[in-house]
């Protein structure tokens, strides 16, 4: 690959690589709904036939979809979740327990999550497997893995979306407030870094050599969405450290289901988890759950139903 540059491996880098783009959320979004016609997608999302072409020929290329022709006489090919696609079921989640704490949405707000085995109305949250509790940001320390080796990405990169995420048509769009956060896989990049201390530009920077004027930009849209505050370390040159606010830290959950299935998912050489980490509060390898608050049972795909309201 010509045009492209290394990275310490990371499993979220593989994931956003492969699913890190706003137009991609939300098409899988979309099909979760059952929502899996190119017309029927065009129409929800408001996006352009180019665009839409684009990502789903790329989601089938990553095995995050499978297109299927009509069987009832329609020449119109559907397209489905793959296992892989549905272990994202986690991130889908907890993508909706930070909307519904940071926005009012009134989507989000007329719908109601039950968890069948126990019947009840629940919020999901994430425990440790170790020791059940609560994980939030912080709560995390980082080493190496047997896959740290170095990643070769593609340094060509879709332009952030210039449509608003308000002007997306669509009535099931439960989290799009965390897509235009995280739709840009430069922005969640960035993010990420923050959880492993990262607060100024020359740091980030160095881990992520992209062009400085978008690295520039993508930082001036975190401090605008609430997601980092600049706090001055310098005068003059008057110079600015960017710190995660409690909006930016209750995003370390979603981060983290991205990164647990980037370890499942994207290791295309087999080496194993490029990062282990570990839970400080009880020191075991931190394997994250998202659970139900109501009976702390793992939340399973086939064991919630969504009820939209009206």
């Amino acid at each position: 690959m010509s045009d492209g540059f290394t990275t310490r491996a990371s499993s979220i880098n593989r994931a956003l690589d492969q699913i890190g783009d706003k137009w991609c959320l939300l098409i899988i979004q979309e099909v979760l709904w059952g929502i899996n016609s190119f017309n029927e997608m065009m129409e929800a999302m408001g996006v352009s036939r180019g665009v839409l072409s684009n990502r789903l020929k790329w989601l089938q290329q990553v095995d995050c979809l499978r297109r299927e022709e009509d069987t009832a006489g329609s020449r119109r090919p559907r397209y489905h979740l793959t296992s892989k696609s549905v272990d994202l079921y986690d991130s889908a989640l907890m993508a909706i327990a930070w909307e519904r704490a940071w926005y009012q949405t009134p989507e989000l707000d007329r719908v109601e999550l039950i968890h069948l085995n126990c019947g009840r109305v629940f919020s999901p949250e994430m425990r440790c497997a170790a020791c059940d509790e609560l994980v939030h940001a912080g709560d995390a320390s980082y080493s190496p893995g047997p896959g740290a080796t170095r990643d070769l990405r593609e340094k060509k990169v879709r332009r952030r979306s210039s449509i608003s995420i308000g002007e997306i048509p669509s009535k099931r769009a439960l989290y799009n407030n965390l897509i235009n956060v995280v739709g840009d896989r430069w922005t969640s990049n960035v993010i990420a870094l923050s959880y492993h201390g990262f607060t100024r530009f020359d740091q980030f920077h160095q881990e992520l050599p992209v062009a400085t004027n978008i690295l520039s930009d993508r930082l001036k849209f975190l401090v605008e969405e609430g997601i980092f505050e600049q706090v001055a370390y310098q005068q003059r040159p008057r110079r600015f450290e960017y710190h995660l606010t409690d909006k930016g830290r209750g995003l370390f959950p979603w981060f983290l289901t991205l990164l647990q299935w980037g370890d499942r998912w994207c290791d295309p050489e087999g080496l194993g988890q490029p990062m282990v980490v570990t839970h400080k509060s009880c020191g075991h390898p931190l394997r994250a759950e998202v659970r139900c608050d109501q009976c702390g049972g793992v939340l399973r795909a086939h064991e919630v139903r969504f009820d939209l309201g009206d």
